[in-house]
């Protein structure tokens, strides 16, 4: 098994590519270890010191350090554990984990505003998020305001608000009028 590695946009998280399925559909996010309780991989990653986050993508794993870590001791303890779980049979997620990571429902009069912002974000935006190493999911929407999450190589990250100001902002603004700002939530 071969792992490739790529850097990401957020000096703290690192992209491992296996080579093969991580998740069926959707992502699964792990900001802390105590989240980490419906899968067996996660959970061998937050044993490694020094990590922080874990976020998995169809066919990418992300994996947050704190500051206070190298990645060059970090790295070769992860490449084995992600080596270690693949070759073990054991699943990703256990059965019966929920790997949506889908967006926010939401009701009420503005419903065809809200489809138009999640068909702007599955389309345009979220694609180009997972290049790095991330997600970006719906929130909210509140006069005017679209609240999203931020997930994975996105979460903590020094060009976040960048991302979302300049580029998410502008793209929602210049499809749905009705959309005035983005704003960051922690879920």
């Amino acid at each position: 098994m071969f792992i490739q590695t790529e850097s990401t946009p957020n000096p703290a998280t690192l992209k491992f590519l296996p080579g093969q399925a991580v998740l069926e559909t959707g992502t699964a996010d792990f900001p802390a270890a105590e989240a980490a309780d419906s899968s067996p991989l996660a959970q061998r990653l937050f044993a490694v010191s020094g990590v922080t986050g874990v976020f998995f993508g169809t066919d990418f794993i992300t994996v947050t350090k704190d500051d206070g870590q190298e990645w060059d001791h970090l790295k070769p303890a992860l490449l084995g554990a992600i080596m270690e779980h693949f070759q073990s049979g054991q699943p990703v997620m256990a059965s019966g984990s929920d790997t949506s990571g889908g967006h926010a429902e939401h009701s009420g009069e503005d419903g065809h505003i809200v489809g138009q912002i999640k068909e702007l974000l599955d389309s345009r935006v979220r694609p180009a998020v997972a290049q790095d190493g991330g997600d970006i999911t719906f929130h909210g929407f509140d006069r005017g305001v679209v609240y999203l999450h931020m997930q994975g190589a996105c979460a903590g990250c020094p060009s976040s608000t960048l991302t979302l100001k300049m580029g998410i902002e502008n793209l929602l603004r210049h499809y749905i009028p009705e959309v005035t700002e983005v704003r960051p939530v922690a879920v």
